[in-house]
């Protein structure tokens, strides 16, 4: 069996976010770090849930659904979330809603966690029949890293790069 674990393998410095965050600001966050997705942890980077970027889509499409049944004519996407559009103050009132949502009411809590310790094929394996693209690695519960599909692949062609 493969000696290769986890801490071989994760990275360290994780972008973060708080349970107060909103999605103006994770939004922000996720973007700048160019990452799909963040454990939520407290001030003792204890673990409490994780959002992806899938999360804060999915919150703006149920927005979007929720305006077409309405029949309003307007596409969020289409619509910047910094910009206040004086002509539409329905519009911006959803805007802000939207980006005004805590990180506590967005996260997933029941997150899938790993060890440093763990055997980097079994994490794989899972991370494959479940469909997650990152794990968070917590020692003694509190976070140390995060390891990604990404931080395998790089792995296996970093000697060669």
């Amino acid at each position: 069996m493969s000696k290769l674990k986890v801490r071989d393998l994760m990275t360290t410095e994780v972008l973060t976010l708080r349970p107060d965050d909103t999605i103006r600001k994770a939004a922000k966050k996720l973007a700048l770090e160019n990452v799909s997705g963040a454990p939520i942890v407290d001030n003792k980077n204890h673990l409490l849930g994780f959002v992806s970027e899938n999360d804060i889509l999915t919150t703006i499409m149920k927005y979007q659904t929720k305006l077409q049944k309405e029949d309003v004519d307007c596409n969020l996407l289409e619509y910047s979330m910094d910009a206040e559009d004086n002509s539409n103050e329905k519009l911006n009132a959803i805007v802000e809603e939207i980006s005004n949502i805590r990180m506590s009411t967005l996260m997933i809590h029941s997150v899938m966690t790993t060890s440093p310790d763990a055997n980097i094929i079994e994490v794989l394996r899972t991370m494959l029949t479940l469909g997650i693209n990152r794990i968070p690695v917590l020692e003694k519960g509190v976070l140390v890293g995060i390891i990604s599909r990404g931080d395998i692949i790089f792995s296996l062609y970093k000697s060669k790069v």
